[in-house]
């Protein structure tokens, strides 16, 4: 009987360390945090920013965009990769960003606007989903949904930035809950967003990583987001990351914009490979 209650309390010991440890490492909100950055610096974080007085996100009709899971910009040519990926883009969609020093410094000298989702803190260091532009969207809103087992959360966008011709364009950048049984928490998190989109009147863009790694997935991704009228953007060349079982895990879903191009190149600095696609705004 000693013996056991020793065990009993050695193994509450082990896990309390464990916890202990674990919040040492992992800062989580109660809520999900929207912080702003610009030339003035990352302001206090909000759920949700506005800004009435935007200016048009396109270029002259036209729209680049880059979407990226960056890999916590664990890799050294992440700065070079995305300075050169950009160059033509007004709109950057990218997940798994890590909001370290490196990397709003890199935000700044690029001249970008950004809202980022802290969905959770790694030693002090902001993790989650970033929109960066030219300017700054008159809407964002972050979302974030706990992953069931790691108990950390995924975390996605809804902003809306206005076009100049005179259409206000709906946006969603996400990163999807990963490890579950079933699709419920993955259902959730797609029809969260989707209730917002399904409000919109205008051009709509819904992309990122959506860690669509089985047929169910995929089934479920296409269900919520063609409900909505979206189409889905076919890459060439397609280098897409794609699980074992030969699925890309990265998308992109649009509406009420003219695709000029899609691709997926291969790129070592992070990895997922980038997707790039250029726009052009119908009815300018």
């Amino acid at each position: 009987m000693k013996k056991r209650y020793l065990l009993v309390i050695i193994l509450l010991g082990f896990l309390a360390t464990v916890f202990s440890g674990y919040k040492l490492v992992f800062n989580i909100p109660e809520h999900p945090q929207l912080v702003t950055l610009n030339e003035n610096g990352d302001s206090e974080p909000l759920v949700c920013f506005q800004d009435s007085e935007a200016a048009p996100l396109d270029k002259q009709g036209q729209l680049g965009l880059l979407v990226w899971n960056i890999y916590k910009q664990n890799r050294s040519t992440w700065n070079s990769e995305l300075t050169r990926l950009s160059k033509d883009a007004q709109l950057l969609l990218m997940q798994e960003a890590s909001l370290n020093t490196d990397f709003k410094t890199w935000i700044f000298k690029q001249g970008w606007e950004g809202n980022q989702v802290n969905a959770f803190k790694v030693m002090g260091e902001s993790a989650g989903v970033i929109n960066l532009a030219r300017s700054t969207p008159n809407l964002a809103c972050g979302y974030t949904e706990m992953e069931p087992w790691l108990r950390l959360p995924k975390s996605g966008i809804y902003a809306q930035y206005p076009l100049s011709n005179g259409q206000v364009l709906a946006v969603v950048n996400l990163h999807a809950v990963n490890f579950t049984y079933g699709t419920n928490e993955y259902q959730l998190q797609l029809q969260v967003l989707a209730n917002e989109l399904s409000k919109h009147v205008g051009p709509i863009i819904v992309a990122g990583d959506f860690n669509s790694w089985s047929e169910a997935r995929v089934k479920v991704m296409k269900q919520v987001l063609t409900s909505l009228g979206l189409t889905e953007a076919r890459f060439s060349p397609d280098n897409r990351v794609r699980f074992v079982t030969g699925l890309p895990l990265d998308h992109v879903f649009y509406r009420g914009l003219d695709l000029k191009s899609a691709k997926a190149p291969i790129s070592d600095a992070s990895d997922h490979n980038p997707l790039l696609l250029s726009f052009s705004l119908l009815q300018y």
